[in-house]
């Protein structure tokens, strides 16, 4: 098996990755602790490919990194790749979302995910991004997932992020969407 960086420190990420990968010939490793990603891109995809560049270079392996976020129609494309800094906390973050968007009737919305996958060199070998469009609720609603999840609503399943059964989401999910289009390309990738 060859070994694929996956550009974090979050244990939690690589669990959410591994089932995606399953039954291909790489072995999941997490980025080392002490190595430290600049995020300076405007864009998804070059945040994406940063993280992955960075971490091929740093360990002389195959990386993989992704980079996603929530964009709202209504607040010109905010928070978008500043969702996670959005602020403090999970609830804080959905809370800020919810007094910025207020009573306005536009409630559309987009989860976005690129995903990048470096050679040990450092060069982008496959670029991808995945959508997932939906709207964003008044209130939050479900117990599951995480983020903005509980107030991400896709109405063809009738259901937030937080309501749908994990298969489910992973599977319509923009990081589920972004997966289903680089998989061919990476099982065709000889390691």
């Amino acid at each position: 098996m060859t070994a694929l960086v996956v550009a974090t420190g979050n244990p939690g990420k690589v669990k959410e990755i591994e089932p995606y990968l399953a039954g291909l010939n790489w072995e999941l490793q997490l980025k080392p602790p002490e190595l430290e990603m600049e995020e300076t891109g405007t864009t998804f995809r070059e945040n994406a490919a940063q993280k992955a560049t960075q971490v091929a270079i740093a360990t002389e392996q195959w990386a993989i990194a992704d980079d996603s976020g929530l964009e709202v129609m209504a607040l010109g494309g905010r928070p978008g790749i500043y969702s996670a800094r959005y602020a403090e906390s999970d609830q804080a973050r959905i809370a800020k979302l919810l007094a910025e968007l207020g009573d306005i009737a536009d409630r559309r919305a987009q989860f976005v995910c690129a995903i990048a996958l470096s050679r040990p060199d450092g060069t982008i070998a496959l670029l991808t991004e995945g959508v997932c469009a939906g709207e964003i609720l008044t209130a939050p609603r479900g117990e599951g997932g995480f983020g903005y999840d509980p107030i991400f609503y896709v109405p063809e399943q009738g259901m937030t992020f937080s309501e749908m059964p994990l298969e489910v989401k992973q599977e319509i999910s923009h990081r589920g969407r972004a997966f289903q289009e680089i998989l061919p390309q990476i099982r065709a990738i000889e390691v």
